[in-house]
């Protein structure tokens, strides 16, 4: 799923909203935030809608399996590419504009050019769509995480940020799982990994395997997170309570 936050001062969002709605071509999810003096939230999906006090960890989770766009409005903090009225604060805001000049077209690139947003979920349901889902009956899963301590006498590690070289990060990633797949018994291989800060105790990494039975789908999971780690390239900085390093030039 492709998520774009929409970060207004005095425009109405809808007009912001609507048009951008209107140009995707997809299943499009719209998530309002309760702004900074409530802890309201409201969904409007594919054939659903929801409000109240959720988290938004669990929202995005849920939308992110069976829509292709996600667009958060007014959602403080929200760590994603953001469209922003000038003057108003949002993190990474990637396209500003003046209230009476939207750029649609520069809104539907960003989007587009953000990283996919995915969960275990996501493509645990991807997966389950497979058309070759009829052959399987296993589907393995592995999830890494940031792990905040090794040892007790560790510093404590409070974020990862994660950088891939573009381009040839996806090609590898995409070449690991057609070999995965090319292997007898295994009918579809998914994995995605984050870029960007990664908090202590969120994920990084999953990789899902649909396969025919569970020796093939639980071997393809441990060589496909080993073959990720050693071909594709993904840099990783630490940042622990008293130091900041690139894992690699240690």
């Amino acid at each position: 799923m492709q998520v774009l936050g929409i970060a207004t001062g005095t425009t109405d969002p809808e007009t912001i909203v609507e048009p951008l709605a209107d140009r995707l071509r997809g299943r499009v999810a719209v998530v309002r935030g309760p702004g900074t003096d409530g802890d309201e939230f409201s969904v409007a999906a594919d054939g659903w809608t929801a409000s109240g006090a959720i988290d938004l960890e669990d929202v995005l989770d849920r939308i992110a399996r069976d829509h292709d766009y996600g667009l958060l409005v007014d959602v403080p903090d929200a760590r994603f590419p953001h469209v922003c009225e000038t003057g108003v604060a949002a993190p990474d805001p990637v396209v500003t504009f003046d209230p009476e000049e939207f750029d649609v077209e520069a809104a539907l690139d960003a989007i587009e050019a953000a990283e996919p947003y995915e969960t275990l979920g996501s493509l645990v349901a991807a997966i389950k769509r497979s058309n070759r889902s009829e052959y399987a009956g296993a589907i393995a899963t592995f999830t890494g995480r940031v792990r905040a301590l090794e040892h007790e006498d560790d510093d404590y590690t409070t974020s990862l940020t994660f950088e891939k070289y573009d381009g040839v990060a996806e090609a590898r990633m995409a070449a690991v799982e057609a070999d995965l797949e090319s292997r007898e018994g295994v009918e579809e291989v998914r994995m995605h990994h984050k870029v960007g800060r990664v908090e202590d105790g969120e994920d990084i990494v999953f990789v899902v395997v649909l396969a025919g039975h569970r020796t093939e789908a639980f071997r393809a999971v441990e060589d496909g997170i080993n073959q990720l780690k050693d071909e594709v390239p993904i840099f990783k900085k630490e940042i622990t309570t008293d130091e900041t390093f690139w894992v690699h030039e240690r």
